[in-house]
Formats: structure tokens, C-alpha cells, sequence
């Protein structure tokens, strides 16, 4: 029947064409049959024969006809006049997903999941490993996938969003195949759960899973670590992430930088910065992890940090690791030179001083001087810096020392005269402090050692340093030494007395009451035609103040004022409390003129004025 059904259609064929070729063509017309026959008709013999249909487009053009164009793949969600729903043609059948899973053994299929990954296609990877793990394989045995096709499985849930739960239940089916599951399977999970913040679950994981396996391959590595540490950090648990940390630590692991720049950023929110210290310090101990380095910008978040809160340990750490990138800027080819800003080191001395740090004052100074690159001195407020924390630490002859550096760098500097840096009574009155703290016996070692050096090759001498030693005197009520220093300024070490040896001097003379003889230093320093500052009024005024006599006082606070000088609010309130003192009220409403002349707010002493008119014979208070 089919061969004569072929017969037919092959003589319909024969016959049209015999009739073209004879010019017989078929005209069309209407008709009432039920079904209307139409024919092509033949072109007119004299029009040109038309031009041949063009070829179909390169599909390395870009054409939207090929939508998996390898050069240029065009996304599905670009061809818009498509009647076909979208995905439809590329969603194969189960069938032929059948046909494909059977052409695959192990290894084969790990290509194909290498090529999805590339292009992460995550639920084509599932669909084919459910698909495969059904099948039987060429020997008629039922596929047995290895553990890292089954991590390759585990890792395409995750990325679909599958929770902790489904993956754990997903790594016990494990067993079904004969898998036993290693760190990397159980690493999928890990991120599932820091994915959703469970860290209690995590912590349960490693203490009731891991820690039951006695095979190295389910061992937690660093990676692991690092995972459960981190949702520690994000859940605010601190003590356990540093337990967990040190965990990371004794097994041979090195913490990862994420995981140290979350432990900086939890610690600094939590302000656990001992907690960071311990951290650091573990790290240090630890071979592997002695090239812990942050980068350069969280080292200086890290020592700003640390310097607000006063931590010297932190503080000393951050300077340290700015100190490696110095070192490896300096080493690079082309060198890179790093520098750290002057103003956070000022504040790290500070720092090393209030905390009595003696490593962190010299690795400030170190960094600070290496920074500069010999191009100029230190500012005058490092110096000093350093002068105040080696005086707070007790090295005295270290800090004359970088006193005489100071005295070199800054001598003929303007900027000393004007701003009083080398004054006693101001910038280095925590040198005079420590000089003076055990009395005449420290006084004695700097004023022998200050002797020794005048006699030395080169020698130095110097007034600002006898200067300290003078107010030192002064301070423990010595007149003798305070006299004697200020006289072997001359006669010893062949200098010329300053303005601040003789308001030193004067100093020690108003202590004991001896107001004529501070006069008398006041009108011979004036009669020598050295020019009397603010503090030489100051002074002077406080002799007489402690002799009771408010009138001279405000006497000299007059001249003051005419020399040019403006009077303190500290020293008018002193005058006051004198006046009230003394029921002087005349001398008090000077006192109020001037300080309304010069817009000085005074404020009140209510509470100095009551303890002062308290009656305690009175039996109301018996």
C-alpha cells in the first residue's frame, strides 16, 4: 500500500512538471467547487530573472537567530518576538536528560559539572546529579558517585539557597552511598549556617561532628575555623571566638584577615580591646603566624584606637606593623616610601607617657624619625613629648639628652622666644617634677651630671637645663640650692642667666614669704635690661599675695597692664579671693573693673565661700 501511495505522488510530479515545460499553465478562476485549487503561475517571458534568496546570517555575527552563540552569547531574556515561553526550548525533557545521564560516568560527569559551574548553571547541575544517581552505569551496577562529586552536589544546593538543615540531612544520606563525608562537605553546611547566622549550631557541628570523626579527611581546617570564628564575632560572642581562635592558633592554622579585620572591628565596637591585644599576642607566638600583617589602613585605625583609649600594648602592635610596611616600601623596587603622619605619633608619645611605656616611646621616636627621612627636625611639640615621657618614666639622663637635641634643633628658632617653649614653668614643668621627686637628692645627680657634661668633648651647656634644676629647687622649698644653682650659671658654666633663671629664682623667694628680696630680683633683672614677661608679673604678684598684701598686688598688676601684658583669669581670681579674705571690698571692685575691662568672666565661688565662713565652735554643729 505505501509503495503505491509513492507511485501516485511520483506521478503527480511527473505530470505538473510535463505541463510547465509545455507552457500549459493552470489559470486560476472562481469556482464553486468545495475545495479551490491554487497554482503558482508562471513570471512573463520578458521580465529579468530575479536575484537568488540570500544565505542565513554567520553565527559568529551576533545574530538573534542563534542564541548560543559561543562568541557572543545573547541572553534569553533578549529575543522578545518569540512565540515559545521563555526557557521552554532549553528546559530538556526527562527523557533526554536521561539519554545525557547515561553517557556519563564519574568522571565525565565532573567536567560537566566543571563547564555549569563556569557558567553557574546550579540547577542544571542538580537536575543532573538526581538524574544520574538513579541510573545504572555500563556494567549494570547502580552509579556510585565519589565524595567530591557529592560536595559538587552539596555546593549547587547551597548555591540555590537551601538551609543548614536540608545539607545536613543531604550529608547524611552519604552513608546511602558508601561516602563518608570529609572537611569540605562539611565547610558547605558551615557557610549555610554563617549565611543565616546560626552560630550555636555551628559551635554544635564542630563539637558533636567533627570531633567525633577519627579520620583526617573530616578534620576542621582553616577555612572551617575562619567560618565559625566569624559568627562568633558577628553574634558579639567574643570569649567563645577566642577560644575558638586559639583553637585556630594550637592546631597549626593561620587566622585568615577577614577574620582578623572582623575581630578588630567586633573588639573596637564592644570596646574589648584587651580581647584584641590577647589575639594579637597569641598570633605573635605562633611561627605560622608571625607574618600576620593588616593593611596600612587599619593599622592606623587600629593605633588611632588604641591611642584614645590609652592602650600602650595595642598602641605598640599597630606602630609595629606600620613599622614592617615601612620596612618592606623601603626594600621594593622602585622603593615605596611610607610615611606615618607626625600628629598620630605626638599622640602616641603622649600615650607612652600617661601609660609609662618605655617601648612604646621608642618605637614612636624610631618611626617618627624614619618617617621624616633626615629632611628636617622633629616638631617642638614631639620633643617634648618625649622629654615629658622619659621624665614620667624616671630616665632622666636620657631625657636632658633629647632636651639638648631639642636645645640644637630649636636655639635660634623664633618660634622659642614667642611661644616660651624652653620655660620651666610651662612646656617642661613634668621634667622639673621628676627632677624634684625625691628631693635634693635627684636635684644633686642631674646639677653633677649637667657639671660632668660642661667638662666633656664636645661639652654641653646648658641654661634651660639648669633652669629645671633651679624650679626644682624652688619646689622643695630649697632656697640655698635655688640660689647657688642660679649663681654657678655664671661662675661654673661661664652662661648668661635668662629671663626664666631669674623668674625661677623669684619663684623660690615667694615661697618662703621673702617678698623684698623676690622685689629686688624683679627691679635687678629690669636694671640689667632684660625684658620681664608675663610670668615675672605673675610671680611677683604671688609674693605678695602670700605676704597678705593684695594692694601691692594689685599695684603690680597695674604696671603689668601698662607693659602690654593682659592679667590671667587664675591670677585675678587669686586677687579676689585675697580681697574677700581680707574684707578688702575696694580692692575687690578694682578687681571686677579690670576683669570687665578685659572681658574676663570671673564665675562664682559659692563653695569656696562656704567652707571659708563656716563657724565650727557654733553648737549647731556639735
Amino acid at each position: 500500500m505505501a509503495s503505491q501511495m509513492t507511485i501516485l505522488s511520483r506521478a503527480r510530479k511527473t505530470l505538473l512538471n510535463a505541463l510547465n515545460h509545455h507552457n500549459y499553465p493552470l489559470k486560476a478562476s472562481i469556482s464553486t467547487f468545495t475545495f479551490l485549487r491554487q497554482e503558482p503561475e508562471l513570471a512573463e517571458p520578458g521580465l529579468p530573472p530575479s536575484s537568488p534568496s540570500p544565505l542565513p546570517p554567520n553565527p559568529a555575527s551576533g545574530s538573534p537567530l542563534y542564541n548560543t552563540n559561543w562568541r557572543n552569547p545573547i541572553p534569553q531574556g533578549q529575543v522578545q518576538s518569540s512565540i515559545i515561553p521563555q526557557g521552554y526550548m532549553h528546559q530538556p525533557s526527562l527523557s533526554r536528560l536521561q539519554a545525557f545521564a547515561r553517557t556519563l560516568d564519574g568522571s565525565s560527569l565532573m567536567n560537566v559539572f566543571a563547564d555549569c559551574m563556569t557558567s553557574q548553571r546550579w540547577e542544571d547541575m542538580i537536575q543532573l546529579f538526581e538524574c544520574w544517581i538513579k541510573l545504572l552505569d555500563r556494567n549494570g551496577k547502580p552509579n556510585k558517585p565519589d565524595v567530591n562529586l557529592y560536595n559538587h552536589y552539596l555546593r549547587a544546593k547551597l548555591m540555590m539557597g537551601s538551609s543548614a538543615g536540608e545539607l545536613l540531612d543531604l550529608v547524611a544520606q552519604m552513608e546511602d552511598y558508601v561516602i563518608i563525608p570529609n572537611t569540605a562537605s562539611f565547610n558547605l553546611v558551615l557557610k549555610s549556617m554563617y549565611q543565616a547566622r546560626e552560630a550555636e549550631a555551628a559551635e554544635k557541628l564542630v563539637q558533636r561532628k567533627w570531633m567525633l570523626q577519627t579520620g583526617k579527611e573530616s578534620m576542621p581546617d582553616d577555612e572551617s575555623y575562619d567560618l565559625v570564628i566569624g559568627m562568633l564575632f558577628l553574634t558579639a560572642q567574643i570569649d567563645a571566638a577566642l577560644r575558638y581562635v586559639d583553637l585556630t592558633l594550637r592546631s597549626g592554622y593561620m587566622l585568615s584577615m577577614k577574620v582578623f579585620a572582623d575581630c578588630v572591628r567586633i573588639c573596637v565596637n564592644k570596646g574589648r580591646l584587651d580581647a584584641l591585644v590577647s589575639i594579637i599576642e597569641r598570633c605573635k607566638n605562633m611561627d605560622h603566624n608571625k607574618a600576620l600583617s593588616p593593611s596600612w589602613n587599619m593599622c592606623i585605625f587600629i593605633a588611632e584606637v588604641a591611642i584614645r583609649e590609652d592602650n600602650s600594648k595595642l598602641a605598640f602592635y599597630a606602630l609595629e606593623f606600620m613599622a614592617k610596611w615601612i620596612g618592606r616600601g623601603d626594600n621594593a623596587r622602585p622603593p615605596v616610601l611610607l610615611s606615618v603622619d607626625e600628629g598620630l605619633l605626638l599622640s602616641a608619645l603622649g600615650t607612652a607617657g600617661r601609660t609609662y611605656s618605655s617601648t612604646l616611646l621608642d618605637l614612636s621616636w624610631t618611626i617618627l624619625r624614619r618617617s621624616l627621612r633626615l629632611k628636617r627636625a622633629p616638631q617642638p611639640e614631639s620633643y617634648l613629648a618625649k622629654v615629658n615621657a622619659l621624665a614620667a618614666l624616671g630616665n632622666l639622663q636620657t631625657a636632658y639628652g633629647t632636651l639638648r637635641e631639642f636645645e640644637i634643633a630649636y636655639r635660634n628658632s623664633p618660634e622659642a622666644v614667642e611661644e616660651d617653649m624652653f620655660s620651666p614653668f610651662t612646656s617642661l614643668l613634668p621634667l622639673v617634677l621628676a627632677s624634684s621627686k625625691n628631693g635634693f637628692e635627684t636635684l644633686d645627680t642631674v646639677y653633677f651630671q649637667l657639671e660632668n657634661l660642661s667638662r666633656a668633648d664636645p661639652p654641653y651647656k646648658s641654661v634651660v637645663a639648669l633652669n629645671c634644676v633651679i624650679l626644682g629647687c624652688a619646689n622643695i622649698w630649697d632656697l640655698d640650692r635655688a640660689y647657688q644653682t642660679f649663681e654657678a650659671i655664671g661662675s661654673s658654666f661661664g652662661l648668661t642667666p635668662d629671663i626664666h633663671s631669674y623668674n625661677a629664682l623669684m619663684h623660690a623667694f615667694g615661697k618662703l614669704k621673702k617678698t623684698l628680696e623676690a622685689s629686688r630680683v624683679f627691679d635687678h633683672l629690669t636694671g640689667l635690661g632684660i625684658k620681664p614677661n608675663a610670668m615675672s608679673y605673675s610671680l611677683l604678684v604671688d609674693a605678695h599675695l602670700i605676704n597678705r598684701d593684695q594692694k601691692a598686688a594689685l599695684s603690680v598688676i597695674d604696671d603689668m597692664i601698662n607693659a602690654g601684658f593682659v592679667p590671667s583669669k587664675q591670677l585675678l581670681k587669686k586677687v579676689r579671693r585675697r580681697c574677700i579674705r581680707e574684707m578688702d571690698y575696694e580692692s575687690d571692685d578694682r578687681v571686677e573693673s579690670m576683669a570687665r575691662k578685659f572681658k574676663i568672666r570671673m564665675g562664682a565661688e559659692n563653695r569656696t565661700y562656704m567652707l571659708f565662713n563656716l563657724e565650727y565652735a557654733t553648737a549647731e554643729y556639735a
